[in-house]
């Protein structure tokens, strides 16, 4: 038995490892790094120190003096040195600046191109909003009058904006304009078109209630806005219209009943 398994032991294949000699493994590390170390001589060889700054862009809020002050502690670094990522954004970082982008242009300029922000809305008292809704200034020492107000709890920017663009674009081709937007702590909805109209949507089925308004309401307000303080749209199945002076109103007693009504089943 024990010479049986001696000769099973002889007989099992060898396994052999390739030979590797020092040279081949250092050859390639050799030219790696000569290649490293001719492209850091090259460098250091080309760069120069930056003699030109080209600044594009319409200037409306910013100027290029401001851009090439908050550069100036980059410039040191040479043309191959400067971090173009950091010199992008320190540019962004200017109040009214959008975007930014960065290029070296051959032997020893570089190349900045700027956007500026585009205000789209006023936000709460004093902040502006882009077309993005994103919040950029939040107190603003000019506040264009033709720019629409929105208003809303911190962080809720970009939700009231985007409420705002939606129920705008299909308002203008019917004749009508929004003006305000606003979203209260409680998450109710509260509009005013151009024409002083106030439209309540409260805090349920804010959408549906939003295309009734816009497939049957609106029509009615294009007529008679000078006639109309309000239109309420928190009702389940419909809506009231507030008129001016008393000019068909209905029964005070009335609709006070019903909206007590409405507030003890929470669809106000």
């Amino acid at each position: 038995m024990a010479r049986k398994q001696a000769r099973r032991r002889k007989e099992s294949p060898k396994i052999t490892l390739p030979k590797i000699s020092l040279g081949q493994v250092l050859t390639p590390l050799a030219a790696v790094a000569v290649i490293a170390l001719t492209y850091h001589v090259s460098t250091r060889m080309l760069d120069r120190d930056i003699a030109s700054i080209q600044i594009n862009g319409p200037f409306q809020r910013v100027t290029p003096l401001q851009i090439e002050e908050v550069l100036a502690a980059e410039l040191d670094a040479g043309f191959f040195g400067a971090d173009l990522g950091s010199m992008q954004r320190r540019v962004q970082a200017l109040p009214w600046i959008d975007q930014a982008a960065v290029a070296r242009r051959w032997p020893d300029r570089l190349s900045i191109t700027v956007t500026e922000q585009v205000p789209a809305a006023v936000w709460g008292e004093r902040g502006l909003l882009n077309v993005r809704g994103e919040l950029f200034v939040e107190n603003a020492q000019h506040l264009p009058a033709e720019l629409p107000r929105l208003s809303g709890p911190d962080a809720s920017s970009a939700d009231v904006a985007r409420r705002y663009l939606h129920v705008r674009d299909q308002l203008v081709p019917l004749g009508l304009d929004l003006r305000h937007v606003q979203l209260d702590a409680r998450g109710a909805w509260d509009m005013t078109l151009a024409n002083g109209v106030e439209v309540r949507l409260g805090r349920r089925n804010v959408d549906s209630r939003t295309d009734l308004f816009i497939a049957v309401v609106a029509d009615v307000i294009t007529g008679q806005a000078g006639d109309i303080n309000y239109v309420d749209m928190r009702y389940s199945n419909g809506f009231t219209i507030g008129w001016k002076d008393g000019a068909n109103a209905p029964d005070e007693s009335s609709e006070d009943a019903e909206r007590e009504m409405l507030a003890a089943t929470g669809a106000l």
